[in-house]
C-alpha cells in the first residue's frame, strides 16, 4: 500500500521529530516579531498558550441519542440538570468560537476518536471521522483501545491514507489520511520494539514550544480483540512517558503534555463539579490517579480518557507540586479549555498558572457549515443500508445502571440465537463495554417514533463480534460470576448482563469476589449444580477471555453463530411489530446491596 504523501498543515507549526531538527534552547531566546498585543515590539516573558482538548468522540458524529447524548451541570443552589450536547456540527463551532482572540492555540485529544462508533462513520472504516478531525484542526492524539479494533495496519491506513484493503474507495478522490499524528510512544512492534507510530511531536509558534507524549493504556490487549493487537507490545505508561519526556529535554523541550488513554472516575457525575473541594465529595480514584503521581514532574499536564468520565482536577506529582489532569466525558458532548502559562526564559510551563475547565458542546449554536455537509454526503451512502427497520419498542431501552435494559434486551436476543443453534442453550451473557448505546423511543429521522433502524442497532453494537456457544461447568459459571467483581476487575467491575432466568445478589458493602452471594445464583430458578454442564452464549470477544474473564477463554464444545447485530435484529423482528412493540427489559435480574 502505497502511503498518500501528507499535505501542508493549515495551522502554524513545525512537526519535529529529532535533535538534528531542532534548534537549541539557547537560539531560541532571540527577540522575535511580537503579535500586535505585545508591547515594546518584543514579546513578553510569559505568554498564555490555550490548550483545547477533548477525548473518546468514537466517530460520534451526528448528536448522540438519549443519555449518551446528555451532561449533567451543577447548579449554584445544589441541585443538577440535564442538558442536551454533542454533535460535530457544534463541537467545530465552540472549538472555533473558543479561539478567538488566542493566537496561540492548540487542540488535542486523549484517544478513542475511532471505533465502536456509530453507522455513519462504522460503516466506512471511520474515514468519516478522521474527515471531520481534521476539518476540525485537531493538530495531535494519542492512540486509544479502539484505534487498534481493525489492527495496527489499519490505524497506519488512517494516519497515512489510502483506500481500504478489502472495501476500495468510498468516493470518487482516494481517502487522504489524517491532517494530525496518531501518537503511540507505549505500543511496539514486537519483532522491532520500535513504536508503531511517532512517540512524541511537538507544537511550535515563534519561539514557544511544546511537547507532547501520547500513549495508550497497557491492558489495552485485554480489551481488544486478540487479532487487532496481534504482534504488538503494551508497555507501561509511566514508564514510557518518563522516557520520552527525557528524550524531549534533551532536545531543549522544557513545556510537555502527556496525552493519556487511561482515566479515572470522579466523586460526581456532574461534568462541572469541583474536584479539588475538600471533603469526602472531592477528587478521583481509579488507574490515572496512580499514573499521575508517578509521572515525572517534567510533565506539565496530563490530557486524559478510556473512562468516559468528566473532571478537572489536580493530582500531586512526584515532587508534590499539584498537576492538572484532565478528561472531557465521551462522544463530543464537552470539550476541556485549559490555559499553559508559557516561560520564555525558562521555556517551561509556569505551572502555578495554569487554569482548565470543562464546557459543554451545546446545540444552541449555529451549525458548522462544514460538518453539515460532511454528515449529509456520507449520510446519502449510509442511508440505503442505515434507514431499514429491524424492530420496534415501546419506550427508551435505556443504557444505564449496573445492569441495564439495553444489555438484557441484548443478552435475550443471543440467548434466543442460542437455543437456535443447539436447543440446550441455558443462558448468555453480555460484557458491558460491548453496549455503545441505548435505542431511543423519538424518532431520529423521518422512520417514526419507536422504530428500530439498522442504523441504530448498530449504534448500539458495532463491533461484528460474533454469538459463540461454549460449555461450562457449573463451578466454572460461578467463577465467571465473581470475576466480574475480582481480579483485574476488582477496582473497577465489569458486571455482566445476564439473559432472562439467571438471577443473584451483589452486595457491594464487601469487597472482591465475596461480592457475588453465591448462594444467591439462581437459573430459572434453581440453584447452580457445580457439577452439570451448562451451555452458554456469549460474543467472541468474551469467549476468548476478553474484559478480564480468563474462565470465559476455558469453555469447551465450541460453535459459532452469526454476528450479534444480526441476532439483535432477528430478536427485534420475532417479538415486536408496529401494532405490538417490544417493552424495556426491567433490569431486576440482579439485585444490588450497597
Amino acid at each position: 500500500m502505497t502511503a498518500v504523501p501528507r499535505r501542508t498543515r493549515r495551522r502554524t507549526y513545525a512537526l519535529l521529530a529529532s535533535a538534528a531538527t531542532l534548534a537549541t534552547a539557547a537560539a531560541l531566546t532571540a527577540a522575535l516579531p511580537a503579535d500586535a498585543h505585545e508591547s515594546h515590539h518584543r514579546p513578553g516573558r510569559y505568554q498564555d498558550v490555550q490548550l483545547l482538548s477533548f477525548n473518546d468522540l468514537h466517530g460520534n458524529l451526528e448528536p448522540p441519542s438519549g443519555s449518551s447524548g446528555r451532561v449533567t451541570e451543577l447548579q449554584p443552589d445544589g441541585t443538577t440538570k440535564t442538558i442536551d450536547a454533542g454533535g460535530v456540527e457544534y463541537l467545530a463551532t465552540h472549538l472555533r468560537q473558543a479561539r478567538e482572540g488566542h493566537p496561540y492555540s492548540i487542540t488535542a485529544a486523549g484517544g478513542d476518536m475511532v471505533g465502536a462508533s456509530p453507522l455513519l462513520s462504522g460503516l466506512f472504516h471511520d474515514e468519516p471521522t478522521v474527515e471531520a478531525l481534521n476539518k476540525l484542526d485537531l493538530d495531535v492524539t494519542s492512540v486509544g483501545n479502539h484505534e487498534f479494533d481493525e489492527g495496527a495496519r489499519e490505524l497506519a491506513r488512517l494516519q497515512n491514507g489510502g483506500c481500504h484493503p478489502t472495501d476500495g474507495c468510498y468516493t470518487d478522490t482516494e481517502f487522504q489520511g489524517a491532517d494530525f499524528p496518531y501518537l503511540a510512544a507505549n505500543v511496539q512492534d514486537e519483532k522491532t520494539g520500535r513504536p508503531i507510530l511517532k512517540p512524541y511531536w511537538v507544537w511550535q509558534k515563534k519561539d514557544v514550544r511544546i511537547g507532547f507524549i501520547g500513549v495508550t493504556l497497557e491492558g489495552t490487549p485485554g480489551i481488544v480483540s486478540a487479532d487487532g493487537v496481534k504482534g504488538l507490545s503494551f508497555k507501561d505508561e509511566v514508564e514510557t512517558i518518563n522516557k520520552y519526556a527525557r528524550v524531549l529535554q534533551r532536545q531543549g523541550v522544557q513545556s510537555i503534555v502527556a496525552l493519556i488513554h487511561e482515566g479515572g472516575y470522579p466523586a460526581s457525575g456532574a461534568y462541572n463539579y469541583d474536584c479539588d473541594s475538600p471533603g469526602a465529595g472531592s477528587g478521583i480514584s481509579g488507574p490515572i490517579v496512580d499514573i499521575a503521581k508517578n509521572v515525572t514532574p517534567a510533565v506539565d499536564a496530563l490530557v486524559t480518557g478510556h473512562t468516559h468520565q468528566a473532571y478537572v482536577c489536580t493530582v500531586p506529582d512526584p515532587s508534590g507540586r499539584p498537576r492538572m489532569v484532565t478528561s472531557a466525558a465521551s462522544f463530543g458532548r464537552l470539550y476541556t479549555d485549559t490555559t499553559l502559562t508559557y516561560d520564555r526564559y525558562t521555556g517551561d510551563i509556569a505551572r502555578t498558572a495554569v487554569k482548565s475547565a470543562n464546557h459543554v458542546v451545546t446545540r444552541d449554536v449555529p451549525k458548522a457549515a462544514d460538518m453539515t455537509d460532511l454528515i449529509s454526503r456520507w449520510n446519502t451512502l449510509a442511508a440505503p443500508i442505515g434507514n431499514r427497520a429491524i424492530g420496534y419498542i415501546s419506550a427508551d431501552v435505556d443504557n444505564t445502571g449496573t445492569e441495564s435494559p439495553m444489555g438484557d434486551l441484548i443478552a435475550d436476543a443471543q440467548l434466543a440465537h442460542g437455543r437456535e443453534l443447539d436447543p440446550r442453550t441455558s443462558l448468555a451473557l453480555m460484557n458491558p463495554g460491548g453496549v455503545r448505546a441505548g435505542l431511543t423511543y423519538k424518532a431520529k429521522g423521518a422512520e417514526g417514533d419507536g422504530v428500530v433502524t439498522y442504523a441504530e442497532g448498530f449504534t448500539v453494537q458495532p463491533f461484528s463480534n460474533t454469538v459463540n456457544l461454549q460449555d461450562f461447568t457449573g463451578a466454572q459459571l460461578v467463577q465467571v460470576l465473581k470475576e466480574q467483581v475480582s481480579g483485574v476487575n476488582a477496582a473497577a467491575p465489569k458486571i455482566l448482563q445476564p439473559s432472562a432466568g439467571l438471577t443473584y445478589t451483589l452486595d457491594m458493602s464487601k469487597s472482591g469476589a465475596d461480592r457475588v452471594v453465591t448462594d444467591s445464583i439462581r437459573l430459572n430458578g434453581a440453584p447452580i449444580d457445580p457439577a452439570a454442564t451448562y451451555r452458554v452464549a456469549t460474543n467472541s470477544f468474551l469467549a476468548g477471555g476478553g474484559d478480564g474473564f480468563p474462565t470465559l477463554g476455558q469453555g469447551t464444545n465450541d460453535l459459532v453463530g452469526s454476528d450479534d447485530l444480526s441476532a439483535l435484529e432477528k430478536y427485534l423482528t420475532a417479538h415486536s411489530s408496529a401494532a405490538n412493540p417490544i417493552a424495556p427489559p426491567k433490569a431486576d435480574r440482579i439485585t444490588v446491596v450497597q
